[in-house]
């Protein structure tokens, strides 16, 4: 009958077998180290120059540069015939209505200045005077103004004849200009008021007084380093942003400035040309090892 001996020849297996799960187990380590698999992918945009305009933004409301009351310059005429309407544009020296005299006879009330006609109280058959309520008002030369407030960190950038866009409810779009400012605030707001000349000849449509005004005025303008505002972080450290230098993440303290179109100016902090990560997030620290993939531009 064979004989099996109890000493076994594979006694040293299990120190073997511990020893190469040990080395097994410092494998992975060493693979995410190096291996660019392993390695998170970052969407980065490469930090490039761009001119940002710097626009104070106005809210006001249209009114009258300059508005002429018209009058009979006796008293006891009657209207006889009115030939002007509001809203109509009218000429200097242009006849507005016919008043008869008490005496018999008629005289003629005619317009002192070229402009369009705001208001009339003429009616046919009642009495005018050279006092009391204007017969007509012209706004001289169908010149208006929006007058808004502005904060008071922005009058400092305010200066005459600065260009303006303005968007007038019930007319649309028109242009204008900086003509005066204010040389007050006021001391609860502080807020300071701005008159932006419209002339409404230039424009070909009808200026409603009392309505609403937004304008944009154009005060200058900076070109620096631009990025996208979703790659700007705001905390406890200030605001940062991060680039990609040697596929690590390197966090650069920036000064940042306008914004437009969804780009910010960056003052100060980083160079044109840096790799910086388009959408900043918490999760990537100083130092992490990152694979770079370049944004991809949509062609239109």
């Amino acid at each position: 009958m064979p004989h099996f001996s109890t000493l076994s020849p594979f006694r040293p297996l299990p120190t073997l077998l511990a020893a190469a799960l040990l080395g097994l187990a410092a494998l992975p380590a060493a693979a995410a180290e190096g291996d660019p698999l392993k390695t998170e992918s970052v969407t980065v945009i490469k930090a490039a120059k761009l001119c940002f305009a710097d626009i104070v933004e106005v809210s006001g409301t249209i009114y009258p540069r300059d508005e002429n009351s018209v009058r009979p310059e006796r008293m006891g005429l009657k209207v006889a015939e009115i030939l002007a309407e509001p809203g109509e544009s009218v000429s200097a020296g242009q006849t507005l209505a016919h008043l008869n005299l008490p005496e018999g006879g008629s005289i003629n009330v005619t317009a002192p200045v070229g402009g369009v006609v705001s208001a009339s109280s003429a009616v046919i058959g009642a009495m005018a005077g050279a006092k009391g309520e204007a017969l007509f008002s012209i706004i001289a030369r169908g010149e208006y103004d929006l007058i808004g407030l502005v904060p008071t960190e922005d009058i400092a950038k305010l200066a005459i004849n600065q260009p303006s866009s303005i968007t007038v409810i019930g007319t649309g779009n028109v242009d204008g200009k900086v003509r005066r400012i204010g040389p007050t605030v006021e001391p609860n707001s502080q807020l300071g008021q701005v008159f932006l000349a419209i002339t409404a000849n230039n424009t070909g449509r009808k200026l409603l007084v009392n309505a609403s005004g937004r304008a944009l005025i154009k005060t200058g303008q900076s070109c620096n380093v631009a990025v996208p505002l979703t790659a700007v972080q705001y905390g406890n450290a200030g605001t940062v942003v991060q680039v990609v230098r040697r596929q690590r993440i390197e966090t650069k303290r920036v000064e940042t400035g306008l914004i437009s179109g969804g780009q910010i100016e960056i003052r100060e902090g980083l160079n044109e040309g840096d790799d910086v990560v388009a959408r900043a997030g918490a999760l990537l620290r100083e130092g992490d090892p990152v694979r770079p993939v370049p944004e991809k531009v949509s062609s239109k």
